[in-house]
């Protein structure tokens, strides 16, 4: 794919890429914009350094690629920016943001397109790493009576196991978000086929006994871990990593216990996972 005014360097060769030329705080251009958005589809999750944004900047770059959203556990009293995130850690943290692998807010009946998180203070000794996954290749790399096995299922996303479980959240009226999706989803835009359970999220398939939904989906957690279809990130202050939610998962590592991280986070708005044959 060519790029005119941007340069893509990849991280390796099945996901992840850094771009350089571009300053986010600034208004982009349309072809930028485009070009970023294609990086962003070519490469499933793309990385910018040496970014200085404000929080309106932040937001502003978010909705050149769709309407932000609002996490389900947003609790932000300033009443400025309800729709940026705080990714922090530190010494009093019991658990941290993203310590398994998942797609974001797969519990919503709408998850996100994509996610934009910006760090500010990092650990220490380079701790405090991000991988992520590309889940075209755990889905073509699986065997094909095991595809076409996936392609008919769904399964059920739940936020009360990690928001009210994990974390202790309370749940706004109504409850946290539990949604079925397909097991398989096709992009949007790519219309490639990519797996959609995550260990975070996903309880069960639905229409199999639990001993059958279990084996099969630690089978697929399994393989989707598999480091051939991963990149690391090695994270700097006031670097970025915009990820499609939709074809990637991530994993935060939590290696710098009792030191500091902290980052903010805008979310852009997705639509409903479909598959199609």
């Amino acid at each position: 794919m060519g790029y005119h005014t941007i340069e893509v360097r990849k991280l390796t060769p099945v996901i992840g890429a850094e771009i350089f030329g571009v300053d986010l705080a600034k208004p982009l251009g349309n072809q930028t914009f485009q070009e970023i958005h294609d990086a962003l589809m070519e490469n499933l999750v793309i990385f910018f350094r040496d970014q200085e944004l404000t929080h309106e900047e932040h937001k502003a770059f978010g909705r050149r690629f769709g309407e932000l959203h609002m996490h389900p556990t947003s609790a932000r009293k300033d009443g400025q920016h309800p729709e940026i995130l705080v990714i922090k850690a530190d010494e009093n943290s019991k658990h941290v943001a993203g310590e398994e692998w998942h797609s974001d807010v797969s519990c919503d009946p709408e998850p996100p397109m994509g996610s934009i998180l910006y760090m500010k203070e990092l650990p220490p000794d380079n701790g405090g790493n991000t991988l992520f996954c590309n889940m075209y290749r755990a889905f073509e790399t699986l065997s094909a009576p095991i595809q076409r096995l996936c392609e008919g299922l769904t399964a059920i996303h739940d936020g009360a196991q990690v928001y009210g479980g994990r974390f202790g959240y309370q749940p706004k009226e109504g409850g946290f978000p539990r949604n079925e999706h397909p097991v398989v989803r096709t992009h949007p835009v790519t219309g490639r086929k990519a797996l959609y359970v995550n260990r975070n999220f996903t309880t069960h398939i639905v229409g199999l006994r639990r001993g059958e939904s279990d084996a099969l989906l630690e089978m697929l957690y399994r393989h989707c871990e598999t480091p051939e279809f991963q990149c690391r990130f090695a994270w700097r202050p006031n670097s970025i990593a915009f990820w499609d939610n939709r074809s990637a998962q991530h994993h935060a590592m939590w290696d710098y216990f009792p030191h500091k991280r902290l980052g903010y986070r805008v979310t852009v708005k997705g639509d409903k996972p479909f598959y199609r044959a």
